[in-house]
């Protein structure tokens, strides 16, 4: 009897021990942010920059796979505000996405607390603003979400880990860049590029180890290379998915998205540069950091490395390169090859081609011919207050339609649960970035060109790795495949912040007509109203 007594009270012991640890995995983490206007110096020239809590770059976010976030958002500017989480899928929970779209914005003088979880993720992420040109301005920063302890990693814990936030950067306030948009006329190009918000940063690391450096795009327009002097990079995960870590010299990174890579100072000890550099741009913009060894004995010397040249081969080959690693957990103990994504058949293909067309005498940016207009209700709010005349679903084809470009509020319906098959098709000049939000995919195929039926030929149905944004090349296209498991609004958008600002963006309404909280989450008690909600009750 002693003996059972025993063995209940320790599995009574042990019990306790697991739900703590569950919940405790799961934590709540609460934060107040303040927004406000601050002087500003990036390019040596001072500007009004957006502050969050008094800092350019805004507070990191380090954050673990399923914490709950409680954020207080306080509005101390002039203009209405919102942030959105670049790359957080918000499951089931498309309220906190932080778009206009789903959510009104937060007025002057007041406040919005988002609540969310950083449901079944790893990676390296941002968050930025997503009203008016308020990103030219800041208030981007970094989001980085750390695997549970009791999931592994497929590489050693490295000595140290660095965020770096890089992108092209205008001396021209925010204000003045959005009136030149409003005016009918493209931006000017870019006046530079920074790292972490300056035109010199500086990373110090002892001789021998290995650090993880997170590199994000968070630019308006421009692609960049990333190198950095008499170093090698291995790549290990890109946008929460884990990756064949083959080592490269320099590696393009597109606007919206990010990579991580290990780099061993091996290196005799002195400084070494740090290097971005535009892509594809008529005039190269460049700037530099430094890689400080701790035991350095001399400072920065000899030319900076040489990126690749502007051979769009280079490039495409290099991401193509970019594996799925099969073997590795990401935020789930199961392997990522497991979701044998290349045998299930796609219910259907959805084609979107972007163009620059004028609209009534202005620049205007489309996708399959409509330019998007913002609603003054949210599409989602309307969607569930049952709101008439905010959008229709026939606003926007499945195909290029060929007909005359023209200004909506542009929705796609689609259904909960489907696997669809997308092709973004490109036949500007231009470098093109797409994201979507509430969901990774697999970027399965690219190509020059237009898209055909054989394209797919050369898919790759093996191991494609996922994320939330990918390139397209000029005059070609780009195709990828997505699981639609999370119900919800979701914004399809151009990262290329102009071209979004102009309408290249759409929404995809994944719906499923029988309500059940089990795939989406209620409506939140504290959710903002504007335009024709205004007086309904959540």
């Amino acid at each position: 009897m002693t003996k059972m007594v025993l063995v209940l009270l320790i599995f009574s012991i042990l019990g306790f021990w697991s739900n703590s640890v569950v919940r405790a995995e799961d934590a709540y983490k609460y934060f107040t942010w303040t927004v406000t206007y601050g002087t500003i110096s990036p390019l040596g020239v001072p500007q009004q920059g957006i502050l969050i809590n008094g800092q350019f770059p805004g507070p990191k976010l380090d954050l673990v796979t399923n914490d709950n976030i409680i954020l207080n958002l306080i509005n101390k500017l002039d203009q209405p505000f919102l942030l959105t989480w670049n790359g957080i899928k918000q499951r089931k929970n498309s309220w906190q996405d932080g778009v206009l779209g789903t959510n009104c914005p937060i007025p002057p003088n007041s406040n919005y607390t988002y609540k969310f979880q950083t449901k079944d993720q790893i990676g390296s992420y941002t968050y930025f603003p997503s009203t008016l040109m308020h990103k030219a301005a800041g208030g981007f920063g970094v989001l980085n979400v750390y695997a549970r302890s009791v999931i592994p990693v497929p590489y050693a814990k490295p000595a140290g880990d660095f965020s770096l936030l890089v992108g092209d950067w205008y001396k021209t306030s925010h204000k003045g860049l959005q009136l030149t948009l409003d005016s009918g006329k493209s931006l000017p190009f870019p006046d530079g590029i920074l790292i972490n918000g300056q035109g010199q940063s500086s990373f110090s690391c002892d001789q021998g180890k290995i650090y993880m450096f997170r590199i994000s795009n968070v630019g308006l327009s421009t692609s960049f290379n990333f190198r950095i002097q008499g170093h090698k990079m291995k790549l290990v995960e890109v946008e929460g998915s884990n990756v064949l870590q083959n080592t490269y010299d320099s590696l393009d990174v597109h606007v919206g998205q990010s990579v991580s890579v290990l780099v061993t100072l091996d290196q005799p000890p002195r400084d070494y540069y740090i290097v971005a550099s535009t892509r594809f741009t008529k005039t190269a913009l460049t700037t530099t950091a430094v890689l400080h060894y701790t035991n350095s004995q001399a400072s920065v010397s000899g030319l900076l490395p040489a990126g690749p040249t502007d051979d769009i081969l280079w490039s495409i080959d290099q991401a193509r390169s970019y594996r799925w690693n099969l073997t590795s957990n990401a935020a789930r103990p199961n392997p990522q090859g497991s979701f044998h994504y290349g045998s299930i058949t796609p219910s259907r293909i959805i084609r979107l081609a972007n163009s620059a067309p004028i609209i009534n005498g202005k620049q205007r940016y489309a996708v399959n011919d409509v330019s998007y207009t913002n609603a003054d209700t949210p599409l989602k709010l309307a969607d569930y207050f049952n709101i008439s005349g905010i959008f229709s679903l026939n606003s926007i084809q499945t195909v290029p339609s060929g007909g005359s470009p023209h200004l909506a509020t542009s929705v796609m319906p689609s259904s909960h649960h489907e696997f669809i098959e997308i092709v973004f098709q490109n036949n500007e000049n231009t470098m093109q970035s797409w994201h979507l939000d509430g969901y990774d995919f697999w970027v399965v195929g690219f190509g020059s060109g237009q898209w055909t039926q054989d394209s797919r030929k050369g898919y790759n149905l093996v191991d494609a790795l996922t994320r939330h944004t990918t390139q397209v090349y000029p005059n070609s296209w780009t195709a990828i495949l997505a699981s639609l498991d999370n119900q919800g609004m979701w914004n399809v958008r151009s990262a290329m912040w102009e071209r979004q600002y102009l309408g290249q963006q759409f929404y995809l309404r994944v719906y499923n007509t029988v309500p059940n909280f089990a795939n989406e989450y209620d409506i939140p008690s504290n959710a903002l109203l504007c335009g024709k909600a205004i007086g309904r009750r959540p």
